[in-house]
């Protein structure tokens, strides 16, 4: 595993801003609201910017957004600098959340150098479904959640798991066709927004906490904030939804949870960005 120091980690965090950048262009144009979340968020909040040991961006949107995004990068995303995947435009991609990633850029994440797709450096985007309002309901679905998502992970789970009885597992669960299992996530997504549930979440990523789902308000409007010196669009309950997910989020964590993604090899473009 390579060991990120300071400067190369800043090095990638401009590249990851420039991307963000083409974000917002995109989304401004289109009329798409998003929002920055996670350690992204609290990194806008508390520093102002990038949190100093972090190596990626968070963005979320409610799945019609997210759709009118994807659309809008078949015809206005810069293709000479950027790319955007997800599992439906993109063989072998196994996550439930789209991927806007740099050209000319390599981010190896560590037991992913066997997945069968172009691995640059990345910003994720994670489209966000309702949850059902009754707890028991609520629970069941984050169950099903659940399996799909360790489903679609099996194929680097086989490899990348340290327990060897559950690689084994892994390596069965991988065995089943992704499009079968990509069936029964996309029946989950119809089902997740028949009506206006209260709460939303990421389907294919795991929630804060055991309510399953966040505050569906906090996600449909918002206002801008400053991070590293631009402005990207954000949730007005933003203060609201970090409590909720992180509780004191102002604090530091300690140094052993200031943790990045394990990568085996990296390349990083030259880059300029505009003020």
């Amino acid at each position: 595993m390579i060991q990120l120091n300071e400067s190369t980690l800043r090095k990638i965090q401009m590249v990851e801003l420039e991307m963000l950048i083409e974000l917002d262009r995109i989304c401004r144009k289109n009329d798409i609201k998003y929002t920055i979340i996670g350690g992204t968020l609290i990194g806008a909040m508390r520093n102002g910017g990038f949190i100093p040991w972090d190596d990626d961006i968070d963005i979320a949107m409610l799945r019609n957004e997210y759709e009118k995004f994807r659309n809008a990068c078949k015809k206005d995303l810069d293709r000479n600098r950027f790319y955007f995947q997800d599992h439906r435009n993109t063989k072998g991609y196994r996550w439930g959340y789209g991927k806007l990633r740099r050209k000319d850029s390599l981010f190896l994440r560590e037991h992913q150098e066997h997945m069968p797709y172009e691995q640059g450096i990345f910003l994720d985007v994670f489209p966000h479904d309702g949850v059902p309002d009754a707890y028991p309901m609520r629970a069941f679905h984050n169950f099903k959640c659940f399996l799909i998502r360790k489903f679609l992970w099996s194929e680097v789970g086989k490899v990348a798991d340290k327990n060897a009885l559950k690689r084994k597992v892994f390596s069965v669960m991988s065995m089943v066709p992704d499009k079968k299992i990509f069936a029964v996530y996309h029946k989950l997504i119809q089902k997740s927004n028949r009506k206006r549930y209260k709460r939303v979440r990421a389907l294919m990523f795991p929630t804060f906490g055991n309510e399953y789902g966040y505050n569906r308000e906090w996600f449909e409007s918002g206002e801008d904030v400053a991070f590293e010196g631009h402005m990207f669009q954000c949730m007005k309950g933003a203060r609201e939804y970090l409590k909720f997910s992180y509780g004191d989020y102002l604090q530091l964590p300690p140094v052993e949870k200031r943790k990045v993604h394990p990568v085996s090899a990296i390349q990083i473009p030259d880059i300029r960005i505009e003020a």
